[in-house]
């Protein structure tokens, strides 16, 4: 049984082994239930940039001295506009640049829609960005709102085979097998199968 995350991993891993030793940037971003409140859009650009700042051999200036003279001027950090901007500038010269965003639906809704825009500005404004999100099947809607221009989508249904099968094995090798009677485990299995059609 494939899950997103692992989908996500199996990209990205493929993406970074064909990026090896040319100029192409692949950055990732993991969406986090239990992080929401740190996931604005300011932020997720800015771990985006920071990633990209990382891999280069220095920080480049005007990214270094943007961050300074907004602490200098009393505010707490970039505004997203000007987050956007620099991570534009940042990714000028890099031939092809990924960008794979996973679980994008466990962004608190208020913040989702500024977040797409920003990746429809900076796809807007750099040919050179190719974008890749995974999230439930609820967030399609909303992602078509905000990124219309080439967007394919690919459903990943989860084989009820393979849940089945998954859920034998780890209850195969439960510690304390008298707890487990067949109708407890016929009722999980049941209950498994149900929820993740509601995905």
């Amino acid at each position: 049984m494939l899950k997103r995350d692992k989908i996500s991993s199996l990209v990205i891993d493929t993406l970074l082994e064909q990026a090896c030793g040319q100029n192409i940037a692949v950055l990732s971003l993991y969406c986090d239930y239990q992080a929401q409140k740190d996931q604005s859009a300011v932020n997720m650009i800015g771990g985006l940039l920071r990633q990209l700042t990382l891999g280069a051999p220095r920080v480049p200036s005007e990214i270094k001295s943007s961050f300074e003279e907004s602490k200098r001027g009393g505010c707490q950090g970039l505004r997203l506009p000007d987050m956007v901007k620099l991570f534009v500038r940042a990714i000028n010269s890099i031939d092809l640049v990924y960008l794979c965003v996973d679980a994008v639906d466990e962004v608190l809704p208020q913040h989702r829609p500024d977040f797409f825009r920003a990746l429809r500005q900076i796809i807007q404004d750099a040919a050179n960005v190719r974008l890749f999100l995974t999230g439930r099947p609820y967030i399609d809607g909303e992602v078509g709102k905000h990124l219309t221009k080439g967007v394919y989508t690919i459903q990943i249904v989860a084989d009820q085979g393979d849940i089945t099968r998954y859920l034998s094995r780890r209850m195969d090798d439960d510690q304390d097998p008298d707890l487990m009677t067949e109708y407890l485990r016929n009722d999980i299995v049941v209950t498994m199968l149900e929820k993740t059609s509601e995905m």
